[in-house]
């Protein structure tokens, strides 16, 4: 019993952060350009990169940035999830459990 709720407990937290980072890099380069596009001088860098990671998040959205956040975020943690479990598995096997 030991064994199964140590992978669920690493599952469960390598799902939740590697969901949680793209999400908090995306948020964070959205933001700092939503910053740069206020100074006068290199606003119109702001708003083109800005314009940029939008198009691109409504790509993966259907035309919602939004929903392109969070189909990346699943993908990454889904990903994640199978490589945790891969890393239990053979874990487990080297042991000889």
């Amino acid at each position: 019993m030991t064994i199964v709720s140590n992978l669920f407990r690493s599952l469960c937290l390598t799902a939740l952060l590697s969901f949680i980072t793209p999400l908090f890099l995306l948020g964070s380069m959205l933001g700092v350009l939503l910053a740069v596009s206020y100074i006068p001088g290199i606003a119109d860098i702001g708003q083109i990169g800005e314009n940029q990671i939008l198009t691109f998040l409504s790509i993966f959205g259907d035309g919602y940035p939004l929903q392109g956040m969070l189909t990346i975020g699943l993908t990454c943690s889904t990903v994640a999830g199978l490589f945790d479990v891969f890393n239990f598995y053979l874990y487990q096997d080297v042991r000889g459990h």
